[in-house]
């Protein structure tokens, strides 16, 4: 018999999967909070196993105090500022790799475990292997994300802070897929390629304009041009064009331009698709499914205009970053249930 060889459902897979998928939205949340709060390099060592454990006593919080003295963020925007002061933006940053050494954990040990016994279907086994390999990448992209902002900048680079966001992203959106096929089982139809290909098309721009956000996050271009529908009352901004193509990663005029001008064709394609779902797929469920998606993005357009004209305070922010995470989570599923063509998909008991 094959090592391998399982049911094809199993409720104890998915369940662990989903409970893998809210750890890393968590992760995706508190990473966004340590930003805002501009706290993601109070730590400047990358230590996978030892760096588990902070500072212990009064000497090894002055040795991790001076070790960020030594980076130009201290120098250029928190000079002066007291142990207790870099103590809380250390917390967040150790919390934000705590909860990245926990999704390992919480992965690895019971992805082993359901291997030895048997219980992940054969057809899940790769995806679940691949899952583990990005979030072994995703541990390394964190670091070389830190490093870009040791040395030379106050701050770690946009772009890499987007790879970093969107790998995160993809993680993500992997655990709720593949929860929803161990959950309903082998695949036993499929929709017309044309409607599959819209579910997906919207998938991917939802996951675009998730990067255009982290661009966004990195430039710090939330904080300008706060004004809306405009920005500073005219509708192109100024972009420092002398930068070249760059620009389209760092000049914070342009990367919010972008952000919002996505958005708007967001808005539009999200709405099309669920009037056409509903009026075409309605006996399926689907139009339900695709105006939820549509809620959603508008819902999401809303928080992040408040968001703007506030000026990014924390706990919007965090709130934008979380509403970007279930946006991805609803086009998941909705691409999924659009591929499947299954109504009735909890009706049903998948076995253990």
């Amino acid at each position: 018999m094959n090592r391998f060889a399982s049911p094809d459902q199993s409720r104890a897979v998915a369940i662990w999967l989903f409970a893998c998928a809210a750890i890393v939205f968590a992760m995706v949340v508190i990473g966004g909070v340590t930003r805002l709060t501009g706290s993601g390099l109070s730590i400047t060592e990358w230590k996978p196993i030892m760096g588990a454990l902070p500072p212990m006593n009064a000497a090894a919080w002055a040795e991790a105090f001076e070790k960020y003295k030594a980076i130009p963020q201290y120098a250029q925007v928190n000079a002066g500022m007291s142990l207790s002061e870099f103590q809380g933006i250390f917390w967040w940053e150790w919390g934000h790799r705590l909860v990245g050494r926990l999704i390992g954990v919480v992965f690895a040990l019971p992805f082993l475990a359901f291997l030895i016994l048997r219980r992940i279907p054969r057809r899940l086994v790769w995806r679940c292997a691949i899952l583990l390999a990005m979030g072994g990448l995703q541990g390394v992209i964190g670091w070389w994300m830190v490093t870009s902002g040791l040395s030379e900048r106050v701050d770690v680079a946009p772009e890499r802070l987007t790879v970093h966001l969107g790998l995160a992203l993809l993680i993500f959106a992997g655990l709720i897929w593949t929860g929803l096929e161990a959950w309903a089982g082998q695949e036993l139809s499929r929709s017309p390629a044309g409607w599959s290909r819209g579910a997906a098309i919207l998938w991917g721009a939802v996951f675009i304009q998730c990067l255009l956000g982290g661009l966004v996050a990195g430039a710090k271009a939330g904080y300008v041009y706060t004004d809306w529908p405009l920005m500073n009352g005219g509708f192109f901004p100024p972009a420092d064009w002398g930068k070249g193509a760059i620009a389209f990663l760092h000049d914070q005029a342009l990367v919010q331009f972008n952000h919002r001008i996505w958005a708007y064709g967001l808005l539009i394609g999200g709405t099309v698709y669920a009037v056409q779902a509903w009026r075409w797929r309605l006996a399926e469920g689907l139009g339900t499914a695709a105006f939820v998606v549509a809620a959603a993005l508008w819902l999401q357009a809303a928080l992040g205009i408040v968001t703007l004209i506030h000026a990014v305070p924390l706990w919007l922010g965090g709130l934008h970053q979380a509403g970007a995470a279930v946006v991805l989570l609803l086009v998941t599923a909705n691409l999924w249930l659009v591929r499947r063509s299954q109504p009735r998909l909890f009706m049903s008991g998948p076995r253990f």
